[in-house]
């Protein structure tokens, strides 16, 4: 059986919020389930588009 996971209760609970679960499966969920939760949540945010609508490329100079 595995041990719950060390990390703090603030950070237990924001990333219960990220990831729409409540915190008692997440302080219990395997390291790696959690880890690709957590990479897919980066990959889907990384994907979004800026807040303010530009472009995050710099402009080319011609």
């Amino acid at each position: 059986m595995s041990r719950p996971l060390q990390i703090s209760a603030d950070t237990a609970i924001k990333l219960a919020e990220q990831l729409k679960v409540p915190v008692e499966h997440l302080m219990h969920m395997p390291r790696h389930i959690l880890l690709q939760k957590m990479a897919e949540l980066a990959n889907a945010s990384a994907a979004a588009p800026s807040p303010s609508g530009q472009s995050q490329e710099e402009p080319k100079s011609e």
